[in-house]
């Protein structure tokens, strides 16, 4: 399974959004809450910026220097017995993790709350050779039970009103009709208890890996990661490599930054720390990281596409995006969705339909102010819109090159006015899709220049 997943252009799978006012009210109340509660949150911390800014120079510097940290993080890993698999692909990643479960002989799987995961479709791996994955994050289980994908990076239901969720486990749980939270709770926990008993083996992403220790870091707010990973008899990590910190004290950096600019909190209410397998008597027998590359090594080649993997999986560009906000996830068609989805998705899975997200913006550059590692979301989606300019039909090229000759000189441009008054037939018909919901205004019959010439102006 792809990191897309729609085969549908992206703007029919946005008009079908657009026309939807459940999903956009569901959406604009969610994002403005967690808008509102990172405001609230970051309020009275007086070195805010100052922690912005190292955790950017922290993750720059991690980056730059990858290849050395990965091996650091290796060695002091297996010293602690952490079994270590290094993934080239998402094909590659889930053959790992698929015969580490048969070898455990697991027939339930259970899983804990991992974009990674989503991201090389491990749940159809897995059902395809006979396993049983069993999402265990609220959210994830729904979505899991509605048949969809998440629309969210921190809140994966967020599109789904209350009472849609409630009809949702009157079909799938057989309960009751009720739209009481504490029941519908009450119901997810009854069940997904009973799969934590029965598992043999456990799937997590993982949130920061620390090169100085072999450590790995897995932070969540349910507490049910923490069960995935101590009740079975194996744990399995799936870890990006890029979310390697050189040091143990550079965590302290992300756990400020990071449940605030997500969910608003001051700090998460659980936060699991692993280096190695069956720590103090306690945990797993075995403990593997699944090091997981599916094209980030591509990214690292240049400046400007690097800082796309310092992304900390936050949310918060999600959550001010006016574009997000009217479509929501899964419009985007890809497991990243939102401004940070459409410079990830067209570099991780090129393609005519991930090519279309980086237009999916309005440039307002919120998204940047607040990132908070500054990644300089707008800049990315510039350069990659160039990069489709460049590779786009060659009537278009032709004309951007006309565009740009004709505004590098003043005669140019004057000339060039004069001729679109005469001829409005020759530029105004193939505008396209440009003008389908905008008015492209006639050109005045004189330019200002002439007209203050004439002395129409004075």
């Amino acid at each position: 399974m792809s990191i897309v997943h729609s085969t549908r252009p992206f703007e029919e799978d946005a008009k079908k959004a657009l026309a939807d006012d459940t999903l956009r009210g569901a959406l604009r109340h969610a994002t403005d809450l967690f808008a509102g509660r990172r405001l609230a949150s970051i309020e009275g911390i007086d070195d805010w910026e100052d922690l912005r800014e190292r955790g950017r120079a922290i993750k720059e510097h991690a980056l730059f220097h990858l290849d050395r940290y990965l091996e650091e993080f290796v060695a002091n890993g297996e010293r602690a017995g952490v079994k270590f698999h290094w993934a080239r692909d998402a094909s590659e990643a889930c053959r790992i993790v698929g015969s580490i479960a048969a070898r455990v002989s697991a027939r339930k799987v259970v899983k804990a709350k991992s974009m990674t995961t989503e991201e090389i479709g491990l749940n159809h791996a897995l059902e395809g050779e006979g396993f049983e994955p069993v999402e265990t994050d609220l959210g994830e289980w729904i979505i899991q039970l509605a048949g969809e994908l998440p629309s969210h990076i921190i809140a994966p239901a967020i599109h789904k009103t209350k009472g849609q969720i409630a009809e949702l486990f009157v079909d799938k749980l057989g309960i009751e009709p009720t739209d009481d939270v504490l029941q519908l709770t009450a119901a997810a926990r009854k069940v997904l208890r009973s799969y934590f008993a029965e598992s043999d083996l456990g799937v997590s992403g993982v949130n920061f890996g620390v090169a100085e220790t072999g450590t790995i870091m897995i932070i969540e707010n349910e507490g049910n990661i923490r069960m995935a990973t101590s009740l079975p008899k194996a744990h399995v990590a799936v870890m990006g490599i890029e979310k390697l910190v050189p040091r143990f004290e550079d965590l302290e950096v992300f756990l400020r930054l990071l449940p605030r600019s997500g969910a608003g909190q001051h700090l998460t209410s659980y936060q699991s720390i692993l280096t190695g397998p069956n720590t103090g008597g306690e945990g797993p027998d075995e403990l593997h990281v699944v090091l997981l590359d599916n094209g980030r090594t591509g990214m690292l080649r240049r400046e400007v596409t690097r800082q796309s993997l310092a992304c900390i999986r936050c949310g918060a560009c999600l959550n001010v995006c006016p574009v997000y906000q009217q479509i929501g996830g899964h419009a985007y068609g890809s497991v990243y969705p939102g401004p940070i989805g459409a410079v990830i998705t067209p570099q991780l899975a090129p393609g005519d339909r991930s090519s279309k997200l980086p237009f999916a913006s309005s440039l307002c550059g919120a998204c940047r102010d607040v990132c908070p590692v500054k990644i300089d979301i707008p800049a990315l989606l510039l350069d990659l819109r160039a990069k489709v300019s460049a590779d786009g039909p060659a009537l278009e090229r032709r004309g951007f090159r006309l565009w740009a000759w004709m505004m590098r000189s003043t005669a140019r441009y004057r000339l060039g006015a004069k001729l679109a008054r005469l001829f409005p037939w020759a530029w105004r018909g193939r505008a396209g899709a440009w003008t389908d919901a905008r008015e492209l205004r006639p050109l005045a019959r004189r330019s200002f220049r002439e007209r203050w010439k004439r002395g129409e102006l004075a």
